[in-house]
């Protein structure tokens, strides 16, 4: 008789403790789904904006208990392990972009839950299957249906963006890639008003996004065929053992890069970002902005610093030739822009190629703020910085209409300044800080990734970034001369009065763009202590 012999196999450990920011919104985002399919319509809007926001913050406290373990228990300078059988890096930078992450969130569903700008109903449409037009998107709004929809779609983009950067293979960070993009896809669309132009940006950024997926996925087998693995340390000793063929691995870094630049709106690959930033919500508008970017270039900082740094003398000139790029189209295509979002758009792809410069700067010992920091905790800083700033920003750009709601076009916000000089005075402060004015957040940012790439040998680079920065001001200021120095055309701008929840997300916005750049030293110290990515 045969005896079946039963293999014994090793039961996975999951570390649910240290993975329960994750768990914790991921879980909600399910949560969700089932209030939309079970709760009354008339009362979905508060659970699920109640259930959300208090997700966000319940897992912003796991991350600072998680921390706090972490730092009590380790004393070296590179904290974390690696959990979910090694599929997840939980270290001192994940941990930063997780906490980044989760704040910029809040304040962002702060933006999503916001009625008072649209008559007591949300921004968002309230039938999405419903034509521009037509009877059907009539019906919907007289009857002031609302796409609470929209909130568990966001929290599973948030779990996506929170395992982005925190993945410790390729295959999970694709995974993590798909989970952020496809409901952001679904969210650009569902604008209440100017539903044509909000459905062509969700059509671009999909079809976009679709090919940006497809070349990080073939990426990631052309890396795989060349180190066998998909785990980035073992990618990192393949590469610096150069076991294969160099070709095949710098046409897999070439793809893999082509994805994650695509996310943080780099040149040339940021075609899609002033199209879907103007026709999106500007609530979802906000949150890519802010929430993506953090995301993007934390999963770029660890493929290329943990996977590829053996190869450093191989991508570098890449990445300059993209950061030049990036700053100069940015910078300079800023200018002609007659729409608000629109200017916010390409003074995103411009920041993307400051933060690129920082990127490549050195690894370790550079002084900035009297602390020693790394080129990683000077971007970590920077992000923090445009972050606050950019969802204030476009959180005050929801205030400002006319009567057919939202106006961005910068003609219209002459005379701001005699309207409103409260909101014209605060969104002055975000522009100055855009433009790296001292005593900004935005200074102190740049100041901290010009050190990195001048301490990194980058010097041609940040005279270019200095020159491009200085173009910056010039559309910058041009938008302050219009609110206050112009007069009105027809019956001038009028300023809608928010809500509590809005009033928060600019009030949180204004003061951390000049605390951070009065008193930089804490959120340096943080990002001091996050150390570097575990390997």
């Amino acid at each position: 008789m045969n005896i079946l012999a039963v293999q014994a196999f090793d039961v996975p450990h999951i570390a649910y403790g240290k993975l329960s920011p994750l768990l914790i919104v991921f879980g909600v985002a399910v949560v969700g789904v089932l209030v939309e399919a079970f709760a009354p319509r008339e009362r979905r809007y508060l659970v699920q904006s109640l259930l959300a926001v208090g997700g966000l913050i319940l897992a912003l406290v796991a991350v600072i208990v998680v921390a706090g373990d972490m730092a009590s228990n380790n004393d070296g300078a590179s904290l974390g392990t690696i959990e979910a059988m090694g599929a997840i890096a939980v270290d001192g930078p994940s941990l930063f972009i997780w906490g980044t992450l989760l704040i910029f969130s809040t304040m962002s569903m702060l933006l999503f839950a916001e009625r008072s700008l649209e008559g007591g109903i949300t921004a968002f449409a309230g039938q999405a299957s419903a034509l521009p037009g037509t009877e059907a998107e009539r019906e919907a709004a007289t009857k002031g249906v609302e796409h609470t929809e929209v909130f568990p779609l966001a929290m599973f983009a948030i779990g996506g963006m929170m395992l982005f950067p925190a993945a410790n293979d390729l295959l999970t960070m694709f995974v993590a890639l798909e989970v952020l993009s496809l409901p952001l896809y679904l969210l650009c669309g569902l604008a209440r008003r100017r539903r044509l132009i909000s459905q062509e940006a969700a059509m671009k950024y999909f079809l976009l996004g679709a090919f940006s997926s497809a070349f990080f996925l073939y990426g990631v087998a052309l890396v795989y065929g060349y180190a066998g693995s998909f785990e980035l340390a073992e990618i990192d000793t393949a590469v610096s053992a150069s076991v294969g063929s160099s070709g095949l691995l710098l046409t897999g870094m070439a793809l893999l890069a082509v994805g994650l630049l695509f996310k943080v709106s780099a040149a040339p690959f940021h075609a899609w970002t002033p199209d879907v930033y103007q026709g999106a919500p500007t609530a979802v508008t906000a949150f890519m902005a802010a929430c993506t970017k953090v995301a993007a270039f934390g999963a770029l900082l660890r493929v290329f610093y943990v996977a590829l740094g053996g190869a450093r003398w191989d991508w570098q000139p890449l990445m300059w030739i993209v950061a030049a790029l990036t700053m100069a189209i940015g910078s300079i295509i800023a200018i002609t822009q007659t729409d608000i979002k629109r200017m916010l758009a390409y003074s995103s792809v411009a920041h993307a190629g400051f933060l690129i410069t920082g990127f490549i700067g050195a690894q370790q010992g550079l002084s900035v703020a009297g602390q020693e920091i790394s080129s990683l905790q000077a971007v970590l800083f920077y992000l923090v910085a445009y972050g606050f700033t950019t969802i204030g920003a476009f959180a005050l750009v929801t205030v400002v209409r006319d009567a057919g709601g939202e106006t961005t076009q910068l003609s219209r916000w002459a005379g701001l300044g005699k309207e409103a000089p409260v909101v014209a005075g605060v969104f002055a402060l975000f522009l100055l800080a855009l433009a790296g004015i001292p005593l900004t957040s935005g200074f102190t940012g740049k100041w901290a990734v010009f050190t990195s790439a001048w301490s990194g040998g980058a010097w041609p680079l940040v005279v270019v970034a200095v020159l491009m920065s200085a173009v910056a001001a010039f559309f910058y200021v041009r938008v302050i001369v219009v609110m206050f120095f112009s007069d009105p055309v027809g019956d001038g701008p009028t300023v809608a009065v928010p809500s509590i929840l809005t009033t928060v997300a600019i009030t949180i916005g204004a003061a951390m763009t000049l605390l951070l750049g009065v008193v930089p030293q804490p959120v340096f110290e943080l990002a001091r202590h996050a150390g570097e990515f575990i390997r």
